[in-house]
């Protein structure tokens, strides 16, 4: 996987949706948030969960290109807030 930075530092989405997700960001919890965003009973590790949130995101960013029926902005969001959570979570753990 690439340096987590470098993930974040490469996603290009629409400034409002990551403007939503930064706000999200305040209020993550990843006991709380990362098993309900990727359906498990127990957090991940962070190297393992950054791998699944990028997966869904993802997911979610090809039903917004399509225009998808089953594309959900709220999720999305959350995702994306997730993501970036995770990210500062594993440079923080890196001491970058």
């Amino acid at each position: 996987m690439d340096k987590p930075v470098s993930l974040t530092a490469a996603i290009r989405r629409p400034r409002l949706l990551l403007s939503a997700a930064q706000h999200g960001c305040l209020s993550y919890n990843r006991t709380r948030d990362l098993p309900r965003l990727l359906g498990l009973l127990a957090p991940l590790a962070m190297a393992e969960g950054l791998e699944l949130l990028i997966g869904a995101e993802q997911t979610m960013e090809d039903k917004r290109k399509t225009g998808d029926a089953t594309y959900s902005i709220t999720r999305h969001i959350q995702l994306l807030a997730a993501l970036i959570s995770e990210v500062r979570l594993t440079n923080a753990a890196q001491g970058s």
